[in-house]
């Protein structure tokens, strides 16, 4: 069904009629420069009340973490609100370890996390509080297990095979899995036109969509079941996340207020 869009000659036309648009975006994005002063350097992240800054900053032995230094302050931006909460976490891409106790130190000991990797070796960091699954994120199937398997994921985090496919897919299969206010987040999206950026940006225009039901004596817009169920999309440098509704959305109104309007409107 995820193709489906290529047999409507309608939806090919206004993906096709976005190309100038986008190639405006680029030579924007390239060509730009800021007047206002700033300083220079690589990002810089403060420890104050980020926890995850500081247990990563602090990891000098133990098992390894390997992190872009930005992605601490995006992680606790989008992820603070389910600190102690016992969320279920599911991380794919396992390495040495060390994030997977990360995850853990943060959320509280209430939290769960699940990981997720390809290397069967990885199963040696399984303990009563993280769970291995070993499988391929680019098989359908695997997150049909998967699925049957938790009890529900609050956060995924995307730090595996790293490729567009294996990105692409786990998000099509586990973004409708994730709980009501649940986080998606994908790490490592490398490279000026990565397509699974562009896939992703591309969803905004769900996001977008209008059905006008009625204008007086409010304008309301229903929504669809992606408007319903998805909250925002942000982008940063590397990482695209994705926040799910706390509560469903059912429309989408827009009420006027004040008693003195333009009378060409």
């Amino acid at each position: 069904m995820f193709r489906a869009w290529r047999s409507d000659p309608q939806i090919f036309a206004e993906v096709w009629k976005q190309v100038p648009t986008q190639c405006q975006a680029v030579g924007f994005s390239r060509a730009y420069r800021d007047y206002s002063p700033a300083s220079q350097g690589c990002a810089q992240v403060t420890a104050a009340a980020n926890p995850l800054w500081e247990f990563f900053q602090n990891r000098n032995t133990g098992h390894g973490v390997w992190k872009w230094e930005h992605y601490f302050e995006i992680y606790h931006r989008h992820l603070s609100k389910f600190v102690g909460r016992g969320p279920n976490v599911l991380e794919i891409g396992i390495y040495s370890g060390g994030s997977l106790e990360m995850w853990r130190s943060y959320f509280g000991e209430e939290s769960h996390i699940y990981g997720v990797d390809i290397e069967p070796a990885c199963k040696a960091y399984e303990n009563d509080y993280i769970s291995v699954l070993i499988g391929d994120q680019g098989d359908r199937t695997f997150w049909k297990s998967i699925k049957e398997k938790t009890n529900g994921v609050d956060v995924l985090i995307d730090d595996g095979g790293h490729t567009v496919e294996q990105q692409r897919i786990t998000l099509q299969e586990m973004l409708p899995y994730l709980r009501t206010g649940g986080v998606y987040v994908c790490e490592d999206i490398h490279g000026g036109f990565n397509k699974f950026a562009a896939f992703a940006a591309s969803l905004v225009s769900g996001l977008n969509e209008v059905n006008i039901l009625s204008e007086r004596p409010v304008l309301t817009s229903g929504v669809s079941h992606f408007q319903q169920s998805i909250h925002s999309i942000h982008f940063y440098p590397y990482v695209t996340v994705i926040e799910k509704n706390d509560v469903p959305m059912t429309c989408l109104s827009a009420p006027k207020r004040g008693s003195h309007w333009q009378p060409f409107l």
